[in-house]
């Protein structure tokens, strides 16, 4: 088997929130391996799109806020006008909220599931139709190592609550499409070097446990998960569905 098994040429893959950090670092590595890329945010994010630009890397922006109930169906009405169909799909647009769960707001958790969760599931939804055209799909939900363990020692309910519900809406779907050849898959990152994360990291009480409780004892780099979604996205992975892999440098084994 050679590399061409991670090859995605003449393939149309989109990523949610996907000018910056994971999201952008996985546009990128899919858009390297030959897909034509199509990135969705709330607003243009410049820096990203020089980044892909800079890397040689054939994609198209669209404006979408994800919450909105809508946009899932809008986003996948465009993209199929202007690429003729969708072969990946990436969700990765995301929201984290710290809090202790006596004070925490309906509006607050609310925020949390309409994103993480609500517009996971209307994105696949949407994707399904074009997919079942062409005979062929693959997803991917980035899920997280909170949706495994609960970490500390941040309190997170919400957060945490929602991507195990990511994680088994990947498996739900997985099971119900595989007939259909449609893959779906999940990755389970740890403590990622993004903007999501910096706030912890640069937290005196915060990140000393983060380090202590990873085994290799250090954050991992947007890049390292890309790799991995490459894989899942690739034919390399033709028989892989259903999985959550964990990338968080062995988080999870302590």
């Amino acid at each position: 088997m050679g590399l061409d098994k991670f090859r995605l040429d003449g393939k149309v893959a989109v990523v949610t929130g996907g000018t910056r950090g994971i999201g952008l670092a996985i546009a990128q590595a899919l858009g390297e391996a030959g897909a034509r890329i199509v990135i969705s945010a709330r607003t243009p994010v410049p820096e990203a799109e020089k980044v892909l630009s800079d890397a040689g890397v054939n994609f198209d922006l669209i404006e979408a806020d994800m919450r909105d109930e809508g946009a899932a169906d809008r986003l996948i009405m465009e993209v199929v006008a202007k690429t003729g169909g969708v072969d990946v799909l990436v969700n990765n647009a995301g929201v984290a909220i710290h809090g202790d769960s006596g004070d925490f707001e309906d509006e607050t958790w609310r925020k949390i599931m309409s994103l993480n969760v609500d517009a996971v599931f209307r994105t696949c939804r949407a994707a399904l139709a074009p997919m079942r055209v062409q005979g062929s799909g693959v997803i991917l939900n980035i899920g997280s190592i909170s949706g495994i363990v609960s970490n500390i020692p941040q309190n997170q309910v919400a957060y945490n609550s929602s991507k195990a519900a990511v994680h088994m809406m990947t498996k739900s779907l997985a099971s119900e499409l595989a007939a259909e050849n449609i893959r779906v898959n999940a990755i389970a990152p740890g403590y990622i070097e993004t903007d999501m994360s910096r706030g912890g990291i640069a937290n005196p009480e915060w990140f000393p446990i983060w380090r202590g409780m990873t085994p290799m004892g250090r954050v991992g780099q947007p890049e390292e998960v890309a790799t991995a979604a490459l894989f899942l996205c690739s034919p390399a992975s033709s028989y892989v569905t259903g999985e959550v892999l964990v990338v968080d440098g062995g988080y999870t084994t302590r």
